[in-house]
């Protein structure tokens, strides 16, 4: 009875952002694990390059452009991803972007495309998929934190505050949604080396005072994660809600 807790085979998964990086790396894993893939991002060239590459490596995947931030796109989009391709099984909300500023200097317009894309699309595009889910008495939500979530660092304020809401959105979610057996829970990523952390990485002092923080004495790889993924997809966690694994090499723990 154990030998299929982590299958994901018949299940249909779409993740946000995911045309490079994080999201890239996880549709890679979860599609290891049997799981029909959609992949999403704004720039349908480079959506279409994404699919594929994956294709050219035995993955069976779609991609479908929409903005996250644009609740009409999203309706549009994810009805014709139920028509086309099926319904979606598992959610991945991992699209976000960072932009530094002091909050003294910040601008407005910064604030808002921060929040609205890590926080305010999560809630958009998890509101149509329950929908479905709801229906269906079955499904499962992952947010993609961050150990900001429960952090603060100079320069990054709207993105901490965001996912600090991702955080209790998340918990929320699953407050709501588990009795129509929907798990909604989340993964909160350390420092991993990425497009968007790879600066922080080259910067000596920024790197050393790092490993120094962290128990592990190092970065962590974006495959680390897709363990904690494949495990909050699949049949195994069909008993956790509302939890956040921060997987961090235990910055967290050392505080």
């Amino acid at each position: 009875m154990f030998n299929n807790l982590f299958n994901l085979r018949g299940k249909t998964v779409l993740i946000t952002g995911s045309t490079r990086g994080l999201g890239y790396i996880m549709a890679k894993g979860l599609g290891s694990a049997g799981a029909k893939i959609i992949l999403n991002g704004r720039n349908a060239e480079k959506l279409e390059e994404s699919v594929d590459e994956l294709r050219k490596e035995g993955f069976n995947v779609n991609g479908y452009a929409f903005d996250i931030t644009k609740k009409q796109e999203i309706c549009e989009k994810m009805s014709l991803i139920e028509k086309e391709i099926g319904s979606i099984d598992v959610l991945v909300n991992n699209a976000g972007i960072q932009k530094r500023a002091l909050l003294i200097e910040m601008e407005e317009s910064l604030w808002r495309e921060v929040i609205e894309t890590n926080l305010t699309g999560a809630f958009l595009v998890s509101q149509q998929a329950a929908k479905g889910m709801i229906a269906r008495k079955s499904g499962k939500v992952i947010n993609i934190c961050s150990v900001l979530s429960e952090l603060g660092r100079a320069t990054v304020a709207p993105y901490a505050a965001a996912k600090g809401g991702l955080k209790m959105l998340t918990k929320n979610m699953a407050v709501e949604w588990a009795r129509y057996n929907i798990q909604v829970n989340g993964i909160g990523p350390g420092y991993i080396i990425t497009d968007m952390t790879r600066s922080l990485a080259e910067n000596t002092k920024f790197n050393q005072w790092l490993k120094n923080r962290t128990p592990a004495h190092r970065w962590g790889q974006p495959e680390e994660l897709i363990g904690t993924l494949i495990f909050l997809a699949s049949q195994a966690s069909n008993f956790v809600n509302g939890q956040i694994i921060y997987v961090d090499g235990g910055i967290l723990a050392s505080i």
